[in-house]
C-alpha cells in the first residue's frame, strides 16, 4: 500500500495536548488523521458543521477576549450555580 505525506503546521502546545487525548483513546496522529479524512470522504465535506459567527456571538468573543463585562466568581459560588 502507498503512502502519502502531510506536512501541517500547528502550535507545539496544541500538538502535545492532542498527542495525549489521542494517547489516552489509544490512537496515533496518523490514525487520527487517517479517521478525520476518511469522515471528509464519507460526508463530502466536514464532518461538523462550520459557520461565521452572528454580531452577538462576535460581540461576545471580542467582550471575554478584553475582559470586558466579566463577572468573577468564587468555585463555590460556580458549585452552587451548577447544583440549581
Amino acid at each position: 500500500m502507498k503512502t502519502a505525506i502531510i506536512n501541517a503546521r500547528v502550535k507545539p502546545e496544541l500538538k502535545g495536548d492532542v498527542e495525549q487525548i489521542l494517547a489516552q483513546l489509544g490512537i496515533t496522529t496518523t490514525q487520527a488523521i487517517t479517521m478525520f479524512f476518511e469522515q471528509i470522504k464519507m460526508n463530502r465535506g466536514i464532518p461538523f458543521q462550520l459557520k461565521i459567527p452572528n454580531t452577538e456571538t462576535v460581540a461576545a468573543m471580542k467582550e471575554a477576549r478584553e475582559g470586558e463585562k466579566l463577572e468573577r466568581i468564587t468555585l463555590a459560588e460556580l458549585e452552587n450555580n451548577l447544583k440549581k
